[in-house]
């Protein structure tokens, strides 16, 4: 019976990804951003997101009221920016369209669809790593975002303005979603 179980249980770790659908309620989404003389990091730890291997999407979103710059102030300007209470949500929806191996290691992945971010959507192409791990998979990006791209007009004080182009990462470990 013993041998039974361990060899079920064996079975059952060994069943390939490739049919699964993971998510996350609790990645991390981060912008970099600065003025002269001066850098400020900004950070969620409630990105939201989806990875489906059998068709290859992948959709993530961020409620821009969770970015905590750690400067009260900065925030409130920052929301005001953003026009959170109009529109509170980053989206990005689109295909992994890169090889993926679930029985690889960390490898390198392409994302390419449409990023929403102040009221307008952009065709984006986004990379970074997904690695299958005991517990999931794990993906880090990292890009580049022009304010100015999606409407956004960068805050100044007096001729001091905030640079343009903000540094943008998420990490998140995406576990199988029951069902799956």
């Amino acid at each position: 019976m013993r041998y039974l179980s361990l060899t079920l249980v064996l079975a059952f770790l060994a069943m390939p990804v490739s049919g699964q659908a993971f998510m996350t309620d609790s990645g991390t989404a981060e912008f970099e951003s600065s003025v002269p003389l001066h850098s400020f990091v900004g950070t969620s730890e409630v990105l939201v997101g989806r990875i489906a291997l059998p068709d290859s999407t992948v959709d993530f979103y961020l409620d821009l009221e969770t970015l905590d710059t750690g400067n009260g102030k900065r925030d409130k300007d920052m929301k005001k920016t953003l026009d959170t209470d109009e529109h509170p949500f980053a989206e990005f929806f689109g295909k992994l369209v890169s090889p993926f191996d679930p029985d690889g290691g960390q490898q390198e992945a392409r994302v390419v669809g449409s990023f929403s971010l102040h009221g307008v959507t952009r065709e984006v192409e986004v990379s970074g790593t997904l690695e299958p791990t005991a517990n999931g998979l794990q993906l880090n990006a990292a890009w580049e975002l022009s304010l100015e791209d999606y409407d956004i007009v960068p805050p100044k004080l007096l001729i001091i303005k905030v640079d343009p182009i903000q540094q943008v990462r998420i990490s998140a470990l995406l576990t199988p979603e029951s069902g799956t």
